[in-house]
């Protein structure tokens, strides 16, 4: 891909933004427009007619939404396709094509405004789609884990800490349908993401398990059974309260080098304070470095650490990172990760 332009298109409802969005795309000369569609019906047939590197489309549209857009090509014609969203339209329908196998979301009317100060972000997104390194992947396939799992008296690890960034919502969501419904230590978990969109996963995930879900607050206890999603407006950590000196959830205005608000890095490395050797480190698919810093301080109290695999991941750079640093114990396909979080436990 690196001698060839990027062969793109662009399914987009509103007149305007598809000419600010096409405009931006054409600016790129490392990316090759070939047309633009008004609905969904009308995407996936020039998409397979075309049959594109990468397709861009929006959520909302009428005569087939953007799902309708992701189910269709993941049937007929496998292709990175990344999701356009509004702000002030957080779609739940947009976990679900992610489930199916889109490779990631982003708002558009942030994708506007920030070419305006030569920022292009969508442009960078498009490259990396065309490049992943892995298979599309639906979190559909993993199979909702119905059955209790045999814990040991005494379990070796007491909390299960995950972070990942583009692809990782159905990377998360394929871990968590491996969840048993008598999981008895927390798992917290650091996923880059808009802000206004966690609730939304948080709830679609609670749909998918008996565990409880939710969105980290400020001065709650870490629960047994009970997944803990940071929140995007600071960054989320785990303290030992004061006063009862249990592990408690915590924000901080600290600033990490790789990525904010949720930062990986400040999660995982607060685990590994306050748990140290009985802290399980889990990094998912995702571009950049963001959460090797917090890995490799699990690894050194001599917890146990895991990276999802190459071919797995929609991105492998997080993983990578940690990987070529020497300070993951396992690297584990995502279908597989569950079933081995639970034998960790055993």
């Amino acid at each position: 891909m690196a001698s060839q332009r990027i062969n793109t298109v662009l399914i987009e409802d509103s007149g305007l933004m598809r000419i600010l969005l096409a405009d931006i795309l054409r600016s790129d000369s490392d990316i090759a427009l070939l047309s633009t569609a008004i609905n969904g019906k009308d995407g996936v047939e020039k998409v397979k007619e075309l049959k594109p590197d990468v397709v861009i489309t929006d959520m909302v549209m009428p005569h087939f939404d953007g799902l309708h857009v992701v189910s269709e090509l993941m049937k007929q014609h496998p292709v990175p396709v990344i999701l356009l969203s509004s702000l002030e339209k957080t779609n739940p329908k947009i976990f679900d094509a992610l489930s199916a196998g889109a490779f990631e979301f982003i708002n558009k009317e942030q994708v506007v405004a920030l070419s305006k100060v030569g920022s292009f972000p969508l442009n960078e997104l498009i490259k990396s789609a065309a490049k992943a390194e892995s298979a599309l992947f639906s979190s559909r396939m993993i199979r909702r884990n119905t059955n209790a799992h045999s814990f040991s008296k005494d379990l070796p690890y007491q909390i299960i800490a995950i972070g990942a960034s583009t692809g990782g919502p159905a990377a998360v969501e394929a871990i968590i349908r491996q969840m048993p419904d008598n999981l008895s230590i927390p798992i917290v978990i650091a996923q880059h993401m808009t802000e206004q969109f966690l609730p939304s996963f948080a709830q679609r995930l609670n749909k998918l398990s008996p565990l409880r879900i939710k969105i980290a607050e400020r001065n709650e206890t870490l629960e047994g059974g009970t997944i803990y999603i940071a929140p995007g407006h600071m960054n989320t950590k785990v303290v030992h309260n004061p006063i009862t000196a249990k592990p408690t959830l915590a924000f901080t205005n600290k600033k990490f080098k790789e990525f904010n608000n949720p930062s990986v890095d400040c999660l995982l490395s607060s685990v590994a304070e306050v748990y140290r050797e009985k802290a399980i480190g889990v990094i998912l698919t995702g571009m950049g470095k963001d959460g090797t810093v917090g890995l490799e301080a699990i690894y050194k109290q001599n917890g146990y650490t895991i990276a999802q695999d190459s071919t797995s991941s929609v991105v492998f750079g997080m993983p990578k990172s940690a990987i070529n640093k020497g300070v993951v114990n396992q690297v584990v396909k995502i279908r597989e990760i569950g079933g081995f979080l639970m034998s960790c436990l055993s």
